[in-house]
C-alpha cells in the first residue's frame, strides 16, 4: 500500500468513527395491537392445520358499535393492523341501534355468528364479487349452508355512518363498504382465518362495555322469518325475497345491496 491509499484508508476509517451510529428498531406495537395480535396468534394456533395461510388474520370485534371501525386485518409478520368497517346481521340488532344484541347459527335468524372462519374461493352472486366462508366451531358450523359471504355493500360505507350515525345491517353477511372490499379480498384470499367475537377493544386497547341489550329469541326470530317469507328451513330466500328483507332492515334507505 502506497501513501496515498494509506491517507485515503485513514480518511475513510476516521470518517466512520466520528459518523453517529444509526440504530434500527421497530417501535413496541401499541396495546390495542398488542392485544389483538394476541388474539390472532391465539385463534391460528387453535385453527391448526385447516388453515392454508396464516400471514394475515381478520378480526371483527362485534362488541364495538357498527360506526366504528372494528374489523381489524392483523399482519402477523409485520405486526401491524389496520381496521375498516363492517356490518352485522339485523337479526342480530333488531332495534338497529348499531350495537350487536347477541350472535346466533340458525338458519333464518339473519343473525351474526361468533367464531373462527376459513375464507374460500371467489364468486360472482347477488352482491356482486363475494367470498364464501365456512365456519370452523360449533358457532358457526352454519356459516356456509346460510351463504354467510363476505362481500361490498352501500350501507357499510363511511358515508352511510355520517348519515345516519351507523352501518346498515346485513342478512348475517360481514359487508364492507366498496373501497375497502379490494382489500378484504386481496389480503384475505383463499384459505385465511377470519374470528368474530364481541371482545370490545377500544381504540387504545382498553375494554369498552356495550350498553345492556335486549335478549334475542332467536328460535322464535328464525321461525317468523320463515312464515313471513314462505321459506323452508332449508331453503334460500329469492334474490327478491332478500332484497326485501334488506330493505326492511334497514328502514329509511333508498337504494338496495344490489346497487
Amino acid at each position: 500500500m502506497n501513501r496515498r491509499q494509506l491517507l485515503a484508508s485513514s480518511l475513510a476509517a476516521g470518517a466512520a468513527l466520528a459518523a453517529p451510529t444509526r440504530v434500527f428498531a421497530q417501535a413496541a406495537p401499541d396495546p390495542r395491537t398488542r392485544r389483538l395480535l394476541n388474539i390472532a396468534r391465539r385463534e391460528v394456533e387453535r385453527a391448526g392445520s385447516a388453515l392454508w395461510h396464516r400471514d394475515v388474520v381478520g378480526i371483527a370485534d362485534f362488541g364495538l358499535h357498527s360506526s366504528v371501525p372494528r374489523f381489524h386485518f392483523v399482519d402477523l409478520l409485520s405486526g401491524r393492523v389496520n381496521s375498516a368497517l363492517v356490518t352485522h346481521g339485523s337479526g342480530s340488532d333488531p332495534e338497529h341501534d348499531g350495537w350487536l344484541n347477541g350472535f346466533s347459527n340458525l338458519h333464518d335468524s339473519w343473525a351474526t355468528s361468533r367464531g373462527a372462519y376459513l375464507t374460500w374461493e371467489w364468486y360472482e352472486g347477488r352482491y356482486g364479487t363475494s367470498v364464501r366462508l365456512s365456519g370452523l366451531d360449533d358457532d358457526n358450523s352454519n356459516a356456509f349452508p346460510r351463504a354467510i359471504v363476505l362481500h361490498a355493500a352501500e350501507y357499510a360505507t363511511p358515508g352511510h355512518v355520517a348519515r345516519w350515525g351507523r352501518l346498515g345491517r346485513s342478512n348475517g353477511c360481514p359487508a364492507f363498504g366498496t373501497e375497502t372490499f379490494p382489500e378484504v379480498m386481496y389480503r384475505l384470499r383463499g384459505g385465511r382465518l377470519i374470528f368474530a367475537d364481541a371482545l370490545g377493544i377500544g381504540e387504545s386497547g382498553e375494554d369498552v362495555a356495550r350498553p345492556a341489550q335486549d335478549y334475542v329469541d332467536f328460535e322464535r326470530v328464525a321461525a317468523h322469518n320463515r312464515r313471513r317469507y314462505d321459506i323452508a328451513s332449508t331453503e334460500r330466500p329469492s334474490d327478491s325475497e332478500l332484497e326485501r328483507i334488506y330493505m326492511e332492515a334497514n328502514p329509511g334507505l333508498a337504494t338496495s345491496p344490489q346497487e
